[in-house]
């Protein structure tokens, strides 16, 4: 059975209505980035960041997977396929793919201050004083800016025994993720769909400059056939 990677960036789930702070020129709801996605920013105002994180759960909880997540699944009939994924949704989990690795963290999973090990499935709000089982605070078990990117190593071993790469919904210019390409063997066939795609066709490069939910549905049919 022949092993898919797939890519997948915030452009597969903005179908679904979950925001991205690219579309709202480098905020998110109305905040820098740096004032809510970094462990300065926690230790400095950790309120905030906590309801900041409370209000994108909140929001993922009201969406659904879109038609791009789902006709992923499908390709589990004849492939071996993993999902490497840059957001911290949980819609490819949903939708019913079995094997995916969050390369960002998970926005429905908290983790002690104490012990990174110690992460804990978590649906409602992540309040001050909400302490894993040592007594320490709980924050979001997301990766934020300036933080090591523990499950990079996971995925550049799976990139290396891929037989066909699927980008989807990201602009492969944020590292490390955007050199998860390069781990690929040199043979191998890239599909990139993304409506402003920012690679050209080439060669063994294979273009769909569209929406996830069009451009996927059109490539599982051919990958299919």
């Amino acid at each position: 059975m022949k092993h898919i990677s797939i890519l997948t960036g915030a452009g597969i789930s903005a179908e679904s209505g979950v925001k991205t702070f690219r579309d709202h020129g480098g905020l998110w709801e109305g905040h820098d980035v740096m004032e809510v996605a970094t462990p300065q920013a926690f230790e400095k105002n950790p309120s905030l960041v906590l309801d900041f994180y409370n209000k994108r759960r909140q929001q993922l909880l009201a969406v659904q997977p879109n038609l791009a997540h789902q006709r992923l699944v499908d390709l589990e009939k004849q492939f071996n396929v993993d999902i490497i994924t840059q957001n911290v949704d949980d819609l490819h989990e949903r939708a019913g793919s079995s094997q995916v690795t969050h390369l960002h963290g998970e926005l429905m999973k908290v983790r002690s201050t104490f012990d990174h090990h110690l992460i804990y499935d978590w649906k409602v709000d992540l309040n001050l004083g909400d302490f894993c089982e040592h007594h320490h605070q709980l924050r979001p078990h997301v990766v934020w800016f300036g933080e090591a990117v523990p499950m990079i190593e996971k995925a550049i071993d799976i990139l290396k025994q891929t037989d066909i790469l699927i980008i989807i919904g990201t602009s492969m210019q944020v590292y490390p993720a955007a050199g998860l390409i390069d781990f690929a063997p040199s043979s191998t066939p890239i599909y990139f769909i993304d409506p402003k795609p920012s690679i050209s066709e080439s060669s063994g490069i294979d273009i769909y400059a569209e929406k996830a939910t069009t451009g996927v549905d059109k490539l599982v049919r051919k990958l299919l056939a």
